[in-house]
């Protein structure tokens, strides 16, 4: 506990700012069945209904309570990038370290797949995919998990490709070790710090994308609660000039910051670098 307290002491107040937004949001994901007033698709009242006592943020289009809505939408936003970029980070990064350790024909075909993906715009290539095999939610967690994947996959080769020509994993191939025990024993430890700061960042965007596809009207479908849909669902009270639209805008906006604050630091952190005093 002690050495945590120090740990965080450490932090600038910038990462303090974003772990703690980060908590936040966490524990309301987890929690938001006992913090919600109502039901997720609950109809409480009529439509567009003012902020009250009852209604801390008004009613959307249907009667629902956007409060609660907001709450749920928490859980199911951050809950499938969260699943998405660990899947895109389990694909890629294992394809990126296996490419940078075998070489040769495997690293070519790798490589020139990746860069066929890659050259597709990520948006279009999505709508493409998801107009043709559907919206729900293993798809679209799939699709976007694959497309980011090829970002991973750049990266883990690259800090691959510095790490299999070090002595000691030289010496690990001539003792007889196989791929996989290479991978999880020596190169996965030393590549930690970077893949670390770039599960953050990757986060940021897959999250951004998904509410971009919700927006869009093929991300997460209703009745589920997600910010980038409610943000749609609502746009016509900003003429009206109800700010209930942009709260779940800033919910997004806030939780990107504060990861990206967190990755910032955690790469300084682990970079060597020392704060002049």
């Amino acid at each position: 506990m002690t050495r945590f307290l120090k740990f965080m002491q450490s932090a600038p107040w910038s990462a303090r700012f974003g772990m703690f937004v980060i908590a936040v949001y966490v524990f309301v994901a987890f929690f938001v069945p006992v913090l919600a007033p109502f039901g997720e698709t609950e109809l409480v009242g009529s439509s567009y209904q003012g902020w009250d006592s009852t209604y801390w943020l008004g009613t959307d289009s249907l009667g629902r309570d956007m409060f609660t809505r907001i709450l749920y939408g928490a859980r199911n936003t951050i809950g499938i990038a969260f699943v998405t970029t660990c899947l895109a980070f389990l694909l890629g990064g294992l394809l990126g370290f296996m490419s940078a350790t075998l070489g040769g024909w495997v690293d070519q075909l790798l490589g020139r797949f990746v860069d066929v993906i890659m050259a597709i715009p990520s948006l279009i290539f999505a709508l493409l995919l998801l107009t043709i095999f559907g919206t729900s939610v293993p798809v679209l967690i799939i699709i976007i998990a694959v497309l980011d994947s090829t970002r991973v996959y750049r990266l883990a080769r690259a800090v691959g490709m510095n790490i299999t020509v070090m002595e000691y994993v030289e010496a690990a191939k001539l003792r007889g070790e196989g791929l996989w025990w290479i991978i999880r024993r020596e190169i996965l430890p030393n590549a930690m710090p970077p893949m670390v700061a770039e599960f953050g960042l990757r986060f940021c965007f897959v999250f951004l994308f998904i509410s971009a596809l919700s927006f869009l009207g093929l991300g997460i479908k209703p009745p589920i609660a997600d910010w980038g849909s409610m943000v749609k669902e609502n746009a016509a009270l900003i003429s009206y000039g109800d700010i209930t639209p942009l709260l779940p805008a800033g919910a997004i906006a806030l939780l990107t910051v504060a990861v990206n604050f967190v990755v910032d630091w955690f790469l300084h952190k682990t970079s060597g670098l020392r704060d002049e005093h």
